[in-house]
């Protein structure tokens, strides 16, 4: 009697536990916590690539009609307050120096400069994202690009920007190990205790 209530208890404890574990349902907009997920990993490892690349290594491009290091920088930058301001009421606002200088000069600040502005970027599109959920994707925005003027749906700035990083974090993987650099997706991860 008692092997077979021991049985029965070995096999009911852990369904009695599955159930008191229960999802507490779906998340809240999941959509846009999916973007956020996405993009804030996406800003960390860009982050965390430009800072282990030595700064004798931002002029650095792989041909001459490829973008410089620093050229990246700086354009990432440009683009985070190009789609984020697209995202809600909340615009980001920047130096005056950084507007009225061109492209191919900024490329060419030095290492901390960039790094400082595109953690910035990155804060604000922080900011900027957390205003948003998922009813608010399919609202239209107007996009001013190039002279020209179009209108689309909000999550197609929150998409093109999550795509626009990854790009970019791709290019600048690619940049790294040419120069025998590890991209930090590519560094060991840690590994779990008793693994």
């Amino acid at each position: 009697m008692k092997r077979s209530y021991f049985a029965i208890l070995t096999l009911a404890a852990p369904i009695s536990l599955a159930a008191q574990q229960s999802p507490a349902g779906p998340p809240v907009n999941p959509i846009t916590t999916a973007f956020r997920n996405r993009i804030s990993g996406l800003h960390r490892n860009i982050a965390q690539a430009f800072d282990s690349i030595p700064a004798s290594k931002f002029a650095y491009k792989p041909t001459p009609a490829q973008l410089s290091i620093g050229y990246i920088a700086q354009h990432i930058a440009d683009d985070d307050y190009f789609f984020c301001n697209n995202f809600g009421t909340m615009k980001g606002t920047r130096p005056a120096k950084d507007m009225a200088t061109a492209d191919s000069v900024k490329a060419t600040w030095p290492k901390d400069t960039l790094v400082t502005r595109l953690r910035g970027s990155f804060a604000f599109c922080d900011q900027a994202i957390a205003q948003l959920d998922d009813a608010k994707l399919g609202e239209p925005v107007t996009v001013t690009f190039g002279g020209n003027s179009r209108t689309v749906a909000r999550a197609g700035m929150v998409l093109g920007h999550a795509l626009d990083l990854a790009d970019h974090y791709s290019q600048l993987a690619n940049y790294m190990r040419l120069n025998n650099l590890l991209p930090p997706t590519a560094l060991p991860r840690p590994r779990p205790s008793g693994s």
